[in-house]
């Protein structure tokens, strides 16, 4: 599997609120930066923090879009891109948006997030 199609594998698993699914595909060691300042230190953190996103947005479509590769090799890659979301919070419609990074490393014939850093406006 590529880096890219990785990429669309975890969009559209994060996007079905697959917790499990998406778990999967992050690493052990994952550090994760939210737009809203915190921060998500190992795999059982960001496991609370992404059971908590999916709790509280019903109706979510999740997208990643503009995905510019900034570096690849044989076992690391990394990107930039923008999200996109809408759903609803507490029955109300909701959205939002932002830019992201994603560095990817090697496991196997696949790739796992080590890290992932989400933030405001776009690129």
């Amino acid at each position: 599997m590529s880096p890219a199609e990785f990429m669309r594998v975890y969009e559209a698993r994060t996007g079905a609120h697959d917790l499990s699914g998406t778990l999967a595909l992050i690493a052990d060691e994952a550090v994760y930066l939210f737009s809203d300042g915190s921060s998500h230190v190992g795999k059982p953190a960001v496991a609370r923090v992404l059971a908590a996103n999916f709790a509280g947005i019903s109706e979510e479509t999740y997208r990643i879009a503009d995905i510019a590769w900034l570096a690849t090799s044989a076992d690391v890659a990394s990107c930039v891109y923008t999200f996109h979301w809408t759903g609803k919070i507490d029955g109300n419609a909701a959205s939002g948006e932002g830019r992201g990074t994603s560095v990817l490393k090697r496991d196997g014939e696949s790739w796992l997030v080590v890290h992932e850093h989400l933030s405001r406006g776009g690129l």
